[in-house]
């Protein structure tokens, strides 16, 4: 009810409103988070735009999107150990680009392949020092920091674990260790993260120093709880913790094995520069296009410079060599050998470093007694880490090798130029040298001024600990290169290969000023390179031997590689002609060539398993490997099973064709298409002696490992019914990406040996005959007697080369064997070859209509457009008077052998494609009474 009051009472004070209560904020909704992804993206890209190539030069900075070169990445790998050591694997790693591998661009690296369609949450991205790792996620933030790329993340956050590491510590939990380095989410108060699309970068796994423990480490689910940094990381890795974010793990192939391969999705490999990508970084380097293509031209005339390129950071070291040196001397040697490049690079930055810094004219001395106990002593640390295995250093390690940080940036120009010192936000300095094969150069330079001076051996444990025990250079060298073999995983390599170089009394003379002393006459470098060609002798492996070659390079001696290139060049290679280390010098050459290994065909080097299993490493590299009719057996699937499960197989199509590999075999090679490793598209067995069994072995295969086979030939097999029926249900599986299967021919008639399965009966046709040959035998023979017979004519008779025909057309495998005399033509054609005239048109061999094989007691020629190829003579012992024949039309083969009872020696193979129909044919040169006779195998 309404209450009256009188008009003349004082009107009441009224109450006090209540103080409004503050408005709670909820305690995780974010405040203004698109201001917050803008000043973020602000930040990064004042950050990251500009790049440093090897140690930052204050106040010439370089931007990022001007001079970047797109990098090699290729999927593949399951963060497995790797325990080759980085350059060597580098050099056959730069072998291994492959047409058919799924290539990632940076900006693409979270999107799923066709074939997997699912999301991918976290990539580990492996790669060897210098490689690129750092830049491409500099790169990955900066497009995304412009705009450019991923717009659909709402944050990106790029850690390096050289930050991460000194908050060792500390606690934290996931939301303030992200306030902790990116201020921009504390200002904007984001406590949560889950309702937006976030990508972690945490980059250089291999410089962790947390203890990263998978399986011990307690399960932590809430963002907001604190615990140590070693602890966040591993549940954010294992997806324990923040489930719905990305995460890009980079680091170099030996520390992968940290992280468990069930904790990353995709695994990715950063091979560096492609040859074209070598090119390109020069261009974009030098814009003197006269500079930039010598360089490249003088690049490509050194194996070790050439394989070294791959490498970024090796590439902006000879970019700065190589610019100095050819400004500085008009004609000359340029530095070719990797000890040379090195050395130039040291000279070169400390004259540099003399002329900016200390005001000195070029002519001027470049080692002053400040820059001379600097390189000692940054020699000594290099040598110390390296063998602790160590690739980044902290302020304590260099007191130990008497560097005093403050003085040596102030007084030494060397000592920025070839150590980076690095900062990250609140925390200590870190240190590295601009590259790993910079430590492993000042290691041997070390190890090498201190035998000069002392006579002592820093790689002798006895002799460091007694500095009274001498070696001689003979010895010291030998113990060196000992050591070298005895590393598991190659560590020492590199430092061996600079040890060596220095040995030489031109290499010592480039470092005049800085060696006071220079090794003993009495040495000779010869004693060195018979001791290393001894050990490539000696060692069963070639793969291992590549390394003892580069010594042998920086050696200057190339005497085993001129060896085994007179081979090549001569056109012919057998087992019986070869000594281990020529066997070794051809893998090195084929590996080191400058030509891609896309096809290797085993038969233009030997056709036997001993040739297989010494270039097993050149198989390893390539992408096709032709090994039909090889005379191979199941101790070369044993081994080529090991290649399927390496992950560093580049194969693609495996030809093992008219090969006795049998049901055992065929095992064995299944074993290896279950390997997850596996990318084999093509598998030709045809013609191995399988059977049913053998088939049964590979469809459990197929089953293991659907997504990579496409193609599978068991065609003059004798699988039998069931042999065929689970193959054909492996064909209609949804989940197989087989799309061809080929089983015919099959039966039990192809189960014998050898190519005579294929033999075929063949007779001369008269009407072809040139009017001096002679046919008898029922036309299985010709004799050339140099008189007219009375043949009459005949459209399809030659009339001016001595040749005649077969009867049958040729059009699937067909195998047949000649004993000849004389000098003969043994050639396959078409129908259509010219009758008249003496042009080479109408000649076997002379045009692209036939080939052929031309038989002297003298040796063999092989022929095709006119084109010939010496085949060397046979050894006395071996010489035979018959030759066979193996027609494979569809694959588009053509082989020669020469027959010795039952034994086939391969001669030569034609690799072509075939339009129509083949016909055999003979043809004579001068020689009376030559003669060919087709006889029965």
């Amino acid at each position: 009810s309404r209450i009256s009051q009188r008009p003349d009472s004082p009107e009441p004070e009224p109450e006090p409103e209540p103080e409004p209560e503050p408005e709670s904020e909820p305690e995780y909704e974010p405040r203004s988070p698109a201001m917050c992804q803008l000043n973020l993206k602000s930040n990064l890209k004042e950050k990251f735009q500009c790049v440093f190539e090897g140690i930052a030069k204050a106040g010439n900075p370089t931007f990022l999107n001007q001079i970047y070169t797109e990098l090699y990445i290729t999927e593949g790998g399951t963060g497995e150990v790797n325990d080759e050591h980085e350059v060597r694997q580098i050099e056959t790693a730069s072998k291994k680009v492959v047409k058919t591998e799924r290539k990632i661009r940076c900006e693409a690296i979270f999107k799923p392949s066709f074939e997997r369609n699912e999301p991918i949450r976290t990539v580990m991205t492996k790669g060897v020092a210098g490689i690129g790792k750092t830049v491409l996620t500099q790169k990955f933030t900066l497009d995304w920091a412009e705009d450019k790329a991923n717009r659909d993340i709402q944050f990106t956050f790029p850690f390096t674990f050289r930050e991460l590491n000194v908050l060792k510590e500390k606690k934290f939990s996931l939301v303030e260790l992200v306030h902790h380095f990116f201020t921009e989410t504390k200002d904007a108060r984001i406590c949560r993260f889950d309702q937006f699309q976030v990508v972690f970068i945490l980059d250089g796994l291999d410089e962790c120093r947390l203890p990263l423990d998978f399986h011990n480490t307690e399960i932590l689910t809430d963002v907001t709880e604190s615990t140590s940094v070693d602890v966040l990381l591993t549940n954010l890795i294992r997806g324990k913790l923040f489930p719905s974010a990305r995460l890009w793990i980079t680091t170099r192939p030996a520390a992968a094995n940290q992280i468990p391969p069930e904790c990353i999705d995709m695994a990715t490999e950063v091979r560096g520069f492609t040859d074209p990508q070598k090119e390109e970084y020069f261009r974009k380097k030098f814009t003197d296009e006269k500079l930039a293509s010598k360089i490249i031209s003088h690049i490509k005339t050194s194996r070790s410079l050439h394989i070294m390129c791959h490498i970024p950071v090796f590439c902006w070291i000879t970019a700065t060599v190589l610019e100095e040196v050819l400004k500085t001397r008009e004609g000359g040697e340029l530095p070719k050998t990797l000890t040379e490049m090195y050395i130039y690079f040291l000279v070169v930055q400390s004259k540099l470093s003399n002329v900016k810094y200390h005001g000195q004219r070029e002519t001027d001395p470049h080692w002053s007694p400040e820059s001379r106990k600097m390189i000692e002593s940054l020699g000594k640390l290099a040598f110390e880490q390296l063998q602790k295995g160590n690739l980044t250093f902290y302020e304590s390690d260099l007191t130990e090798c008497g560097i005093d940080i403050r003085a040596a940036s102030v007084y030494s120009g060397v000592f920025t130029q070839i150590f980076k010192e690095e900062r990250g936000l609140y925390q200590d300095k870190v240190f590295c040298f601009v590259h790993l094969s910079v430590q492993e150069f000042l290691a041997a330079l070390h190890v090498h001024l201190t035998f000069t001076n002392s006579g002592v051996s820093l790689l002798s444990e006895e002799q460091c600990k007694s500095r009274k025990v001498k070696c001689t250079q003979k010895h010291f060298y030998q113990s060196a290169v000992d050591e070298a073999l005895k590393s598991p995983n190659g560590h020492l390599d590199l430092f061996l290969r600079f040890l060596l170089g220095l040995s030489l009394q031109t290499n010592q003379t480039l470092l005049q000023g800085l060696l006071t002393q220079t090794g003993s006459g009495s040495w000779s470098k010869q004693e060195t390179v018979q001791d290393i060609k001894k050990k490539i002798e000696e060692n069963p492996c070639p793969e291992s031997s590549i390394n003892l070659f580069h010594c042998l390079n920086e050696l200057k001696d190339l005497s085993l590689v001129e060896e085994i290139q007179q081979y090549l060049r001569s056109g012919s290679l057998t087992t019986d002609k070869l000594s281990p280390a020529q066997w070794s010098a051809l893998v090195f050459i084929l590996l080191s060539s400058e030509h891609d290994l896309d096809v290797f065909d085993l038969k233009k080097y030997s056709a036997s398993e001993e040739a297989l299993l010494r270039l097993m490493p050149v198989i390893k590299a390539s992408k096709k490997a032709l090994l039909s009719g090889c005379n191979l057996s199941e101790k070369s699937c044993e081994a080529l099973s090991s290649v399927l499960t390496s992950q560093s197989s580049s194969l693609r199509e495996l030809d093992l064709s008219n090969n006795n590999l049998k049901d055992s075999g065929v095992k064995l090679l299944s074993a290896g298409l279950e390997s997850p490793h596996c990318t084999l598209e093509a598998l030709r067995l045809s013609g191995c002696l399988i059977t049913e069994e053998g088939c049964a072995s590979l469809a459990s295969a197929l089953s293991s490992n659907p997504s990579h086979l496409r193609e599978l030939d068991l065609s003059y097999n004798h699988p039998g019914d069931s042999g065929v029926k689970q193959l054909s249900e492996e064909l209609k599986d949804p989940h197989q990406r087989l799309d061809t299967l080929k089983v015919d021919p099959h039966g039990v008639q192809w189960l014998t040996p050898g190519l005579r399965k294929y033999f075929c009966e063949l007779t001369l046709d008269p009407n072809t005959a040139h009017k001096f040959l002679k046919l008898s035998e029922s036309n299985k023979k010709v004799t050339d007697l140099r008189k007219e017979h009375p043949y009459p004519n005949h459209p399809e008779r030659f009339d001016y080369w001595p040749q005649v025909l077969c009867e049958k057309g040729l059009t699937g495998r067909c195998y047949w064997e000649v004993e000849w005399v004389g000098k003969v033509y043994i050639a396959v054609s078409y129908r259509g070859i010219g009758r008249n005239g003496d042009g080479d048109s109408s000649k076997f061999g002379g045009s692209d209509q036939s080939w052929s094989l031309t038989c002297t007691d003298g040796g063999y020629n092989a022929w095709h457009n006119n084109s010939g190829t010496l085949i060397l003579p046979p050894s006395p012992s071996c010489v035979s008077n018959r030759v066979a024949v193996y027609l494979d039309c569809p694959a588009g083969i053509v082989s020669f052998y020469r027959v010795s009872s039952d034994t086939l020696t391969h001669l030569y193979t034609f690799n072509t494609t075939f339009t129509e129909p083949l016909y055999a044919g003979f043809g004579y040169g001068v020689k009376l009474n030559s003669s060919a006779f087709l006889c029965q195998p």
